[in-house]
């Protein structure tokens, strides 16, 4: 799936073995995933898609131009978060530690392949609603 303020930017959805690099989106200024080459497309995954970094994923703190944080891992598992907010950033992360990091707040550059989709073509969103600092 691709987050709400996505939506004026064009999507596919996500492949096995797709080759994918966090950027920010020329119509928003929402991060997110796009194919290697392919920097103006969206690439969109279902929850339950498992991505790995290159590298030890990092992600900005709240104060953006300050400080990067690391993750503590490579894999992690895409899920949705407070579905039932409507105006706010679902797209996420988990890593296997269970930190949970939106996608929009992942740092720029970073380069993951997607290793499997979910079994499921429609798979269990979660609902939670989390309270967290890193997301």
């Amino acid at each position: 799936m691709c987050d709400y303020s996505l939506h004026n930017v064009m999507t596919r959805p996500a492949r096995v073995g797709d080759k994918l690099e966090t950027t920010a989106f020329g119509n928003s200024l929402t991060r997110g995933f796009a194919a290697c080459g392919e920097p103006a497309i969206a690439v969109c995954l279902l929850p339950g898609t498992e991505v790995v970094f290159e590298a030890e994923a990092e992600y900005d703190g709240w104060f953006t131009s300050f400080r990067r944080r690391k993750t503590g891992g490579r894999v992690a598992r895409f899920r949705q978060i407070n579905t039932r907010k409507p105006d706010v950033h679902h797209d996420a992360l988990e890593f296997p530690s269970g930190k949970i990091v939106l996608l929009t707040k992942l740092c720029k550059g970073q380069r993951a392949t997607v290793l499997q989709l979910p079994a499921v073509g429609h798979a269990h969103e979660d609902t939670r609603e989390l309270a967290s600092a890193d997301i």
